[in-house]
């Protein structure tokens, strides 16, 4: 259990971070149960009843024009690949081909359909300015889970956005909390630093909190799980953000107040933006965001209505529905596939919404922010763990009671990644049979009677005009965003005018093909990683816009660009009409290094914004709130908490001290006999130690981090000396 009672030190407390700390880290508990759900049974007649008759409505025009019209292209690709290989005999190869080919294809028809629905809307309904509400009657906890990110981006962001809602003059009914996971001491020991900065300055106005778990049992999910069943009894929603999240003031009251409104909610999503990106490959995706995104999402919440999804983040919630229905089992078996949720927020938005609770999306609400990648390779890293989370939604789907939308969810987050090896699959079943066509001589005695030898044939004249269907649906909706964003004069002048926005959106293309078969590869990879138990690991995120050692790139991509050029090869020995129509996926794959490279390249995208090209509206006008973020950001980094050694400063600064022991939980006493080997470590290399210098050389960061848990050790620490003390009278200077 947290400390909860007030911390008085024994020194002066004019000191900022003492008096910071005469406050507890965390306010009085109010438990709620979250009780762990069944997967497999569930009581309908336990399900609640809408409170309000409207939102029973379903969206019967929208999901009929997205699924009957995903079907019905779906049918037609069918049949014309069908007519394709319907040339001779259909073999097995040709069979396998078309299974593949309906299979994505009618996952890029789904996503067309999706994206139609939502450009007629968005043509046909103007958005309007509403005012901002007066009043709140409810009190939410706004919660930021981190793990090991830097303190300075963290407690800035947070800063400005307790400054931005403090400006609508609804600031009392918020709550703000750090719920931290890191295990990095360094990093701890920054964020508590940066934390009681922050509280100091904004004084005791705003309910400001910070927890560091021991343990980070069941990672981002156990964060939030331990924080709703230990305070959660003390709100009416709470507001979950990402460490790299930023939200304007507006819109968090605006979450608020829709939440207060709908009594059938139980989670409201927004749509975040990207946002502070400068690399070339993040501009692309911040740039692709901010021009279709809003497409697909107004598209999906049409669609869907009240069975929406979440996103684990920029998003409001009902804490007690929360708590009574959204407690994840452990899955049975070893990782991958058994173990505690990883990807988590589709599975709570399903089981909130078996419960009886709307989930809902709010795409055209603005001031909601994050950050992405910036570089291929950091993608990669970040893809692998979403690719494990959503292929283990495979033991997630059977689960008794969710309802055929939230299937489609989670059946869309699988194929998400799925679709990878299918359609390398694919690929090269292609190759195989124009190899076969060009290469095996024709069957001239088959079991059947026929005048003329069988040849594997197809109809290329249809294929090419199937392969032109193919693209349109996988490009229409780009071209849907950028139709949007032309007709809006706001977007069209903040991305540079009409000529830069098509420019723009044709680089984004181009750059986007030369990825997708690297990205095929990669996803492809960690598929069958997966699927032969190889779990992933839990790092955080690389945010900086700093760029990888190139030796480090080349080891990364060099297989992928030695099977571009052995693709290459076979193609052109086999036909050169093969090598022209996969020229897209070889020169990816042979340029894998150089893209890969570029992509992390600051100054690439720093010439392209100059030039006034992959331009968003928040990048030529930047909102208060993330101008504010960014200077606070730097502002905390220069004051030196990011680069902190904890056991220095533990020693060196009692004030600090006093307020870390303060944070720390209280712990029961160890059962006999039970022994951990880095407190036991740390505790002799503390004992051997005859001043603070030995222990900044000897102590490893797991042992630092078991002396930072314990009182008895940071007493031991405290009382070594220097090596070299200064003098007296140098001292009484300093």
């Amino acid at each position: 259990m947290d400390a909860l009672t007030t911390f008085t030190p024994s020194q002066d407390t004019t000191n900022p971070q003492a008096s910071a700390a005469l406050r507890a880290s965390m306010p009085a508990e109010s438990l709620l149960p979250m009780p762990v759900q069944y997967l497999d049974r569930f009581d309908k007649s336990q399900r609640r009843d809408w409170a309000h008759v409207s939102s029973k409505s379903i969206p019967l025009l929208a999901r009929c024009v997205v699924f009957g019209g995903g079907l019905a292209l779906t049918v037609y690709g069918a049949f014309e690949m069908y007519k394709v290989i319907d040339v001779g005999p259909i073999t097995t190869l040709k069979w396998a081909l078309l299974v593949l080919f309906i299979a994505n294809f009618s996952w890029i028809s789904l996503a067309f359909c999706s994206s139609l629905v939502g450009f007629f809307w968005l043509l046909t309904h103007s958005v309007k300015s509403s005012v901002l509400p007066s009043h709140l009657s409810t009190r939410t906890a706004i919660v930021m889970p981190i793990y090991n990110e830097a303190p300075s981006r963290v407690i800035g962001s947070m800063e400005a956005m307790i400054k931005a809602v403090s400006a609508t003059g609804l600031g009392s009914h918020f709550d703000w909390f750090f719920l931290s996971d890191t295990t990095n001491p360094n990093i701890w020991i920054g964020e508590e630093s940066a934390f009681l900065s922050l509280r100091q300055k904004m004084g005791d106005q705003i309910a400001l909190y910070y927890r560091h778990r021991p343990r980070n049992i069941n990672r981002k999910a156990g964060n939030i799980a331990d924080f709703v069943s230990r305070w959660g009894g003390h709100y009416d929603h709470m507001l979950v953000l990402d460490a790299d999240s930023v939200m304007s003031g507006e819109a968090i009251i605006r979450l608020a107040a829709a939440m207060e409104a709908d009594a059938d909610a139980g989670i409201i999503q927004s749509v975040p933006l990207i946002v502070n990106r400068n690399t070339l490959f993040a501009r692309v995706q911040q740039f692709a965001a901010r021009i279709y995104g809003p497409i697909l999402a107004t598209g999906m919440a049409i669609w869907s209505g009240r069975d929406c999804n979440y996103w684990g983040h920029n998003a409001i919630i009902r804490t007690k529905a929360f708590a009574a229905h959204c407690g994840l089992p452990d899955l049975r078996g070893r990782p991958p596939f058994g173990g505690h949720v990883l990807s988590h927020d589709f599975v709570e938005a399903a089981l909130i919404r078996r419960a009886g609770y709307g989930v809902r999306m709010l795409p055209l609400l603005t001031g909601s922010y994050e950050e992405s990648p910036p570089s291929l390779i950091d993608l990669a890293a970040r893809d692998r763990r979403w690719c494990q989370g959503n292929l283990q939604h495979i033991r997630i789907l059977p689960t008794k009671g969710l309802l055929l939308a939230t299937r489609q969810h989670l059946a869309t987050g699988i194929m998400g990644y799925l679709a990878s090896p299918l359609w390398m699959a694919q690929l090269l079943i292609g190759i195989v049979l124009v190899l076969q066509s060009t290469y095996i001589r024709p069957e001239y005695f088959t079991n059947e009677f026929a005048l003329f030898p069988a040849w594997p044939r197809f109809d290329a004249e249809r294929a090419l005009s199937l392969f032109g269907v193919t693209m349109s649906v996988l490009l229409a909706p780009k071209l849907f965003g950028l139709l949007v964003a032309i007709l809006d004069n706001q977007t069209r002048r903040s991305c540079g005018g009409a000529l830069r926005l098509i420019i723009s959106t044709i680089l984004e293309v181009i750059l986007s093909a030369l990825v997708a078969p690297i990205m095929m590869v990669i996803q492809t990879g960690s598929v069958m990683q997966i699927l032969f138990g190889s779990d992933t690991g839990w790092n955080p995120q690389r945010r900086d816009d700093g760029s990888i050692p190139f030796i480090q790139i080349v080891r990364r991509h060099r297989s992928h660009v030695i099977l571009g050029f052995v693709t290459l090869v076979a193609a052109l020995l086999i036909s050169p009409s093969l090598a022209a129509w996969m020229s897209p996926t070889i020169a990816g794959l042979i340029l894998a290094i150089v893209l890969s490279w570029a992509s992390g390249q600051l100054w690439i995208g720093l010439a392209l914004r100059r030039m006034g090209l992959l331009l968003t509206p928040e990048e030529t006008h930047p909102p208060d709130v993330l101008q504010q973020a960014n200077a606070l950001q730097k502002e905390l980094a220069l004051e030196g908490h990011d680069e902190l050694d904890c056991l220095r400063k533990l020693h060196d600064d009692a004030h600090f001290r006093e307020a870390h022991v303060s944070f720390l939980p209280v712990i029961g006493r160890r059962h006999r006999g039970e022994i951990d080997t880095d407190y036991a470590v740390a505790q002799t290399k503390l004992m051997d130690a005859q001043s603070i210098e030995d222990a900044l050389a000897w102590l490893k960061p797991r042992e630092r981090f078991m002396v930072l848990h314990d009182r008895a050790l940071i007493e031991a620490l405290a009382r070594l000396p220097h090596e070299n003390p200064l003098p007296q009278s140098v001292a009484a200077a300093g």
